[in-house]
């Protein structure tokens, strides 16, 4: 089977499988980057060995992420198992030891400086609609107008990952900022739209909360994803039942989400130290 030919068989199982239009695009990316190691070996038929090779290349080489790491099996995999109807090689079969590292997060001081570092009103509202409802990258992107109801004070969130839907709250405080938004730029169909009227690019988010994190003077190593970390943190810290910033985050399991609890201050501030029982002098 040719390159292109897996591809296009490749697109489709995936399409047929209701898979989100997000895991579609980084299962293909993932998929395109394969092949073309594959391509370079000039082999007619993959090996165990050549597969390892590719992983190893794709940790020690493209340095890849663990979540990343983990989209590049399940990408092969799907490939051997509902393209190729062939048995899953050995070398996809094995289990990732996850890092234990926390998420950064930023402080309420230091989203107060992001945002006013950022003069741009659409860059303000991208980043006030991620931070105060918690959103992901690619939840934002396709926010449509109609998604955003202000007498109920919630924003319907439409397939967000796994294709579950889901509301979350519309602070009073952000939709005065849309409003004003919405007034200049006028958007058609979705609440951020680039220059041509079609969704805004991703790149285009990612370059913006870069830059404003340099305005801003913040040296932590943050990424848009963080203001969607700050939300659920400081939810909890200030006091909001794990169990609601589950559901407002659209987390399937609880584990998930009580990553938080280690980097929240609500719970740590609440214990007394036992230095604090002795007396001296």
């Amino acid at each position: 089977m040719k390159k292109q030919e897996i591809i296009n068989n490749y697109t489709k199982q995936l399409s047929i499988e209701n898979y989100s239009e997000q895991t579609i695009k980084g299962y293909l990316s993932a998929l395109k980057l394969f092949l073309e190691f594959i391509e370079k070996l000039n082999v007619n038929r993959i090996t165990e060995k050549e597969i390892q090779d590719y992983l190893f290349y794709c940790k020690t080489k493209k340095n890849y992420s663990f979540s990343t790491m983990r989209q590049v099996i399940s990408s092969i995999r799907y490939l051997y198992k509902n393209v190729l109807r062939q048995q899953i090689p050995e070398s996809l079969n094995l289990t990732l030891r996850k890092p234990n590292s926390l998420p950064v997060v930023l402080s309420k001081t230091e989203i107060i400086k992001i945002l006013q570092a950022t003069n741009n009103l659409k860059h303000k509202t991208i980043l006030l609609l991620i931070y105060s409802a918690g959103l992901r990258l690619g939840e934002l992107i396709n926010l449509k107008l109609g998604d955003l109801n202000s007498e109920s004070m919630k924003i319907h969130v439409q397939q967000g990952k796994g294709k579950k839907d889901r509301y979350v709250m519309l602070s009073e405080n952000v939709l005065e900022v849309v409003r004003k938004y919405y007034q200049t730029y006028k958007p058609k169909e979705y609440i951020i739209e680039g220059q041509k009227g079609w969704k805004y690019s991703p790149k285009s988010v990612q370059s913006i909360f870069k830059a404003v994190l340099k305005k801003a003077k913040i040296k932590k190593k943050a990424s848009v994803h963080t203001l969607r970390h700050s939300f659920a943190t400081h939810l909890l810290d200030d006091g909001t039942d794990i169990r609601y910033i589950q559901e407002l985050l659209g987390h399937k399991r609880l584990e998930t989400t009580q990553i938080y609890t280690h980097v929240s201050s609500y719970s740590i501030n609440k214990i007394k130290s036992p230095a604090d029982t002795l007396i001296f002098d």
